[in-house]
């Protein structure tokens, strides 16, 4: 039900973000939506007690890099419905990210099951191709990519540091965007141009940019990218990952209620496959979950109840610098 869940506020989390970048620039629609949370998260919430370096990587990849290339996208013409289903490029990423990085193992039925969620994604992918230019699609992907960074982040920081509070986890991740992002925008976009087009969403016309920035930081990053981590903490990355593949299906509905993107028989079939795919790698993911052998382990790693790897890294020389 967690899972759903993130999936329903995700899939709409698309139409938020169109709404936002019809009247904002990307990369300051990025900066803005991070520092909205990063600001009262400074000041309120206290810092993971996980290392540094997973914040930076979690926060660069699943924040900074994944919305600079989303957002970039869908401002130079990438659909709606589109963008949700090749953005879940980050599974079969993450999956393999996590076979290669943190060892974890695939059963036969979780290759087959998510090589079948990739062909039904390639299915919808070549009916929608004619409808988006090749860079946006690049763009998106690149996207996809850096989510999956992020992923093995939050999985390592989490492993490492299990009652870690994953919401804190998720608001503190917020502050690493923000300084980049408007850097970006000043030089790409210009010093001036965000500050002008957030002015001007006070207004008549202007207000659902501000309405599509309120469910992005509610509902979109605090409440589904808490969830997600809370996720990724408790089950390997092969595991949860596929999960995001029904992503789309809510996407491209959403998309075909509110903004008239109507899908074609041959994406409807695809959405089928997909789902009968991410179910079955997530099943077969879900029963295995194997202990490692204590001699592929690092001397400091142990076996865990929940995710079959919980690295116990050394103690720190002082808690300051962790």
């Amino acid at each position: 039900m967690l899972a759903l869940t993130v999936i329903l506020l995700w899939g709409v989390n698309f139409l938020a973000i169109r709404l936002g970048l019809d009247h904002i620039p990307p990369f300051f629609f990025g900066a803005l939506r991070f520092a909205v949370i990063a600001v009262p998260v400074l000041l309120f919430i206290p810092r993971p007690a996980v290392r540094m370096r997973w914040i930076l990587l979690y926060g660069t990849g699943f924040g900074m890099l994944q919305f600079a290339f989303l957002f970039s996208a869908m401002r130079v013409g990438m659909p709606t419905g589109l963008a949700s289903l090749v953005l879940q490029s980050s599974a079969p990423f993450t999956v393999l990210l996590g076979a290669l990085l943190l060892r974890e193992r695939l059963r036969s039925v979780q290759i087959a099951g998510l090589a079948a969620a990739v062909a039904g994604m390639a299915v919808i992918g070549w009916d929608q191709f004619a409808h988006a230019a090749l860079l946006p699609v690049l763009l998106t992907l690149a996207g996809g990519l850096s989510w999956a960074v992020g992923n093995i982040g939050a999985r390592r920081a989490t492993v490492e540091s299990p009652d870690t509070n994953p919401l804190h986890l998720t608001l503190w991740i917020t502050v690493v965007p923000v300084l980049p992002l408007f850097a970006l925008s000043a030089l790409w976009e210009g010093p001036t141009t965000g500050v002008r087009a957030l002015a001007d969403t006070f207004s008549a016309d202007g207000w659902p940019a501000l309405a599509g920035l309120a469910y992005i930081v509610v509902l979109g990053t605090v409440v589904g990218s808490g969830l997600w981590t809370y996720l990724m903490s408790r089950y390997p990355a092969g595991s949860v990952a596929p999960l995001s593949l029904l992503v789309p299906v809510v996407g491209f509905t959403a998309a075909w209620i509110f903004l008239d993107e109507t899908p074609a028989p041959a994406s409807l079939i695809g959405g089928a496959v997909v789902i009968a795919g991410a179910f079955a790698a997530t099943a077969g993911a879900a029963k295995t979950a194997p202990r490692p052998d204590r001699a592929e382990l690092p001397a400091h790693e142990t076996a865990d109840r929940a995710t079959g790897v919980d690295i116990q890294p050394p103690k720190p020389l002082a808690p300051a610098i962790r």
